[in-house]
């Protein structure tokens, strides 16, 4: 038996996290973005869109496109920036 540990990529839309809250962080996540690296834009209007329309629609957000999306945002940041920490707390809210 292997002691390795796979997430469940098909697992729930927003793995316990409130949809409404998740939308917030992403609102916040783009006005920051908007400030400190507008170039990333982009990115943060896609986690954004993915999130409204799951918190919308009531079914699971694109977490694949989520995930490409924070992981591009979070090396194009500073370190120790607002934005970063926003990437972080949606990532570990969505359990990516």
């Amino acid at each position: 038996m292997s002691g390795y540990n796979s997430p469940d990529i098909n697992g729930p839309a927003h793995a316990g996290a409130d949809p409404e809250a998740m939308l917030i962080l992403a609102e916040r996540l783009v006005e920051s973005l908007s400030f400190e690296n507008p170039a990333l834009l982009p990115q943060g209007e896609i986690i954004r869109t993915e999130l409204g329309h799951a918190a919308q629609d009531g079914l699971p957000a694109n977490r694949g496109r989520i995930r490409f999306a924070l992981e591009a945002i979070g090396t194009g940041v500073s370190a120790g920036s607002g934005s970063l920490a926003l990437v972080q707390e949606i990532a570990r809210a969505l359990d990516l």
